[in-house]
């Protein structure tokens, strides 16, 4: 979970969004993220949700539990995104998987439009 620590800490100091709301947003995105470098952790996740796409699952129960699904929607304008990854790289914690450039821009920029996780549309 270091790096979703690490991504809401930037979004809610950085752009003052929402704690909660920012957790729920993220969470299925970092989970997608580092899920290729965190396999045991991601079979006992499927195992609890009952689900084969953990990230996809949670953004489900984010979704339809009505919490919202997208940075947009929290107030965090688009031409902040390259803002934010700048700082999300800067000072980085411990994670399973590296952090890239171009892979946390992309994450951001699924959860700044709500797209589910793996999916190319909102």
């Amino acid at each position: 979970m270091a790096l979703h620590h690490k991504l809401c800490h930037v979004l809610g100091g950085t752009f003052d969004l929402p704690h909660a709301e920012t957790h729920a947003v993220l969470l299925p995105h970092t989970i997608a993220y580092n899920a290729p470098a965190a396999p045991a952790a991601m079979a006992r996740a499927a195992r609890a949700l009952d689900a084969d796409d953990v990230p996809a699952r949670l953004f489900e129960l984010v979704r339809d539990g009505g919490a919202p699904i997208s940075l947009r929607a929290l107030g965090l304008p688009g031409d902040a995104l390259e803002r934010a990854t700048d700082q999300a790289l800067l000072n980085p914690y411990w994670n399973p998987r590296p952090l890239e450039r171009d892979g946390i821009r992309a994450l951001f920029d699924d959860a700044w439009h709500g797209r589910r996780p793996g999916s190319t549309t909102a």
